[in-house]
């Protein structure tokens, strides 16, 4: 027999622990509930009878509730990143270069003037035979570079005094915007002012030649510099060559300066033969026939040079003659017209194409005729280059 107040105690302890149990219970089957919800969750059934319907709606104890399906949406179509250009490499793009031609056009009448007033419609130009369209056209008076190459050798002095007056009158034709670079040769070539548009280190150069030092000749070489330098140069520019004509020690042929001329674009030259005034009296007491040939070829070979380019050559006589002729000239470099036209042919083949310019009357197509003050026609004619070497394709 237990104690009356030992036995009240073990009731006590006895209930309360019946009604902890009593409380725990619904949490403990909670508590299960939920971890079998979870573990069905994470590993679903294998097979789909013992999953969710087909119609997608959840089992109840009457059955599956039905719930609509939702509308299949269209894959969605991954866009694919383009290319980017890798870190550190520059960009790089396609360019087509359409070659375009320039073409100096000098009109002028019989007496040398000059004949205005000429538009675009009133230019033909053909390449190699076909007709080229003109796509731009000017005609002002713009500022020149020129290079004065003149021939500084010790063979006489009639020719070195030619040489400077025509030197001198070409200078005092300069203006002020122009820019000049003299250029003398013997047996070899020397720059004795770059390009400078102050007139004084013109005259400063010219006064240094006074004494020749080799009696040799070598313009084809001279001529070959120069168009060489010439060809690093942006823009149109003229060589005034000032000389006999004659070579005697070039390393470079006749033929050799013939192709550089024609291969470098953009150059005029214009030749003024010295030792005219001797020449003739040389001819009237009996010149050796070789010597006389001599000339004549150097004669043939300035025009050429002149020819070719669209310049023009002149063989004053006397020296009063070469103020008249660097005023024909100075009047002829600013009053030319300017054509342009990106040719039919575009095969960068590096084949010479020959050009010839035609003036034509735009409302009969036939040649045009050009009247004088007084409506008299008169004689003109065209001066412009023969033609020009196309690029090269590896150029």
């Amino acid at each position: 027999m237990f104690p009356k107040t030992a036995l009240i105690r073990r009731l006590k302890v006895l209930i309360l622990a019946a009604l902890a149990l009593a409380l725990l219970a619904p949490l403990g089957r909670a508590q299960s509930s939920s971890s079998q919800n979870s573990s069905s969750q994470q590993n679903p059934p294998s097979n789909p009878q013992e999953g969710a319907p087909s119609a997608g709606g959840p089992e109840g104890d009457v059955g599956t509730i039905a719930v609509p399906k939702k509308k299949e949406e269209a894959p969605k179509v991954e866009k694919k990143e383009k290319f980017k250009q890798p870190a550190g490499l520059p960009d790089y793009s396609l360019r087509v270069d359409v070659p375009s031609v320039n073409v100096d056009v000098l009109v002028t009448t019989k007496d040398g003037g000059f004949v205005p007033g000429l538009r675009p419609e009133n230019f033909r130009i053909l390449e190699d035979g076909v007709p080229q369209k003109v796509t731009s056209f000017n005609q002002s008076e713009a500022p020149i570079t020129a290079v004065l190459l003149v021939e500084f050798a010790h063979t006489s002095y009639y020719f070195i005094d030619d040489m400077l007056n025509a030197s001198y009158s070409f200078t005092q034709m300069l203006k002020p915007q122009d820019w000049v670079a003299v250029v003398s040769y013997d047996m070899r070539t020397k720059i004795l002012t770059d390009f400078t548009q102050d007139k004084r280190q013109v005259y400063g150069a010219l006064g240094t030649m006074r004494i020749p030092g080799f009696s040799e000749t070598n313009l084809f070489d001279a001529l070959y510099d120069t168009l060489d330098r010439l060809e690093r140069i942006e823009g149109h520019k003229y060589i005034i060559l000032v000389a006999s004509g004659v070579d005697t020690f070039s390393k470079h042929t006749l033929d050799d300066a013939y192709k550089k001329v024609k291969a470098t674009p953009d150059v005029t030259i214009y030749t003024i033969s010295t030792g005219g005034f001797v020449r003739t009296l040389a001819e009237n007491r009996g010149m050796s026939p070789i010597t006389n040939l001599t000339y004549l070829q150097a004669d043939n070979q300035m025009a050429s040079f002149a020819k070719q380019t669209g310049g023009v050559a002149f063989k004053p006589r006397f020296p009063a003659e070469f103020p008249e002729v660097f005023r024909a000239i100075g009047a002829t470099i600013r009053n030319q017209y300017s054509l342009t036209y990106h040719p039919t042919n575009t095969a960068q083949d590096g084949s010479y194409r020959k050009i010839k310019v035609e003036l034509v009357d735009p409302s009969s197509g036939g040649r045009l005729k050009v009247v004088n003050e007084k409506g008299k026609e008169v004689k003109y004619q065209i001066i412009a280059r023969d033609g020009y070497n196309a690029k090269h394709q590896v150029e």
